[in-house]
């Protein structure tokens, strides 16, 4: 995979963290934390694919902007999902550690893309 096309990179993610979730038993301690890791990761891909898609500079630093808060969410979710499931510790840590690199990704697009001109 190339690292730098992050449509595929970020749908990699989001579809890493579903077959993750799909090794866990549903209780009601970890359903709303799978729900919200699933929802929030798929979302970074989504928010990435309608930035691409942007009317403007302004409008395309906007949606990269929620993604970067969904990847931030999607961290925490992690983190709250080691919690429930420690057995997948390790697992996790690989994931919010690309969720990691994806924000500092993100985040370096915007910043370059704020040195540009409207």
């Amino acid at each position: 995979m190339n690292n730098f096309d992050l449509e595929e990179r970020t749908a990699k993610f989001a579809e890493e963290v579903i077959d993750l979730c799909k090794k866990m038993n549903i209780t009601p301690l970890n359903r709303r934390i799978i729900d919200q890791v699933v929802g929030s990761s798929g979302s970074i891909g989504a928010n990435y694919c309608e930035a691409c898609e942007a009317e403007s500079k302004k409008d395309f630093r906007h949606k990269m902007g929620i993604a970067k808060k969904e990847i931030k969410e999607t961290k925490h979710w992690l983190r709250l999902l080691v919690k429930v499931h420690e057995e997948h510790k390790d697992a996790c840590r690989i994931l919010w550690k690309e969720a990691h690199a994806l924000l500092l990704i993100f985040s370096k697009s915007i910043e370059t893309s704020k040195k540009g001109k409207e």
